[in-house]
C-alpha cells in the first residue's frame, strides 16, 4: 500500500511524505519523503518499513491538535491512513475535527473494516498460514507422524 501510494503521488507529480510510527510519528513530526525510487525495494516486506506505534496522546484533543500542527508546519495537506478499526477510527475523529482530508486503506489482519471482505494484512497472514500448514502436512507425512496445529 504504501509503496502503490508513493508511485501513484510521483506519477502525478504530488509529494509524498510517510509518517513513522502512525500517530505517534505524526504528533512528533517524524517524515520522510517518500519516492518511487526509496520505495522500489518494499514490495515484497510483509507490515510496515514505516513502522507503527500506538498513541495514548493522539487519543486526547491536545495530541490531535500536535498531530495537526506538525502536519501544517510540514506542508502536508491530506492524509492517506493504512490500517485497521483503530486507524480508520482516529483518521475519522482527526478528519472530524479538523476538517483534514483523509483517505483508508484497509490493511489489518484482523479484518475488521466493516464493509470490506478482505483487507492487506489478513489476506497476506492467512496465506502464511494456509503455506505453513502445508508444509507440516508434507513432514508429517514423509515421518509417519502426528502434528497438532
Amino acid at each position: 500500500a504504501i509503496r502503490s501510494v508513493a508511485r501513484t503521488c510521483a506519477y502525478y507529480n504530488i509529494e509524498c511524505a510517510g509518517i513513522y510510527r502512525g500517530y505517534e510519528g505524526m504528533i512528533e513530526g517524524d517524515f520522510k519523503e517518500l519516492t518511487a525510487r526509496n520505495v522500489k525495494g518494499i514490495i515484497n516486506k510483509g507490515g510496515t518499513v514505516l513502522k507503527s506505534a500506538r498513541s495514548k496522546e493522539f487519543r486526547t484533543k491536545e495530541g490531535r491538535q500536535k498531530a495537526y500542527n506538525a502536519l501544517k508546519e510540514a506542508n502536508i495537506d491530506a492524509l492517506v491512513v493504512v490500517g485497521g478499526d483503530g486507524t480508520f477510527t482516529g483518521a475519522l475523529i482527526f478528519n472530524q475535527e479538523f476538517d483534514f482530508p483523509v483517505m483508508g486503506i484497509p490493511g489489518t489482519i484482523d479484518n475488521d473494516i466493516y464493509g470490506t471482505s478482505h483487507t492487506l494484512g489478513y489476506d497476506t497472514a492467512l496465506n502464511t498460514v494456509v503455506e505453513v500448514i502445508d508444509k507440516i502436512r508434507d513432514t508429517v507425512s514423509s515421518h509417519n507422524r502426528l502434528f497438532f496445529v
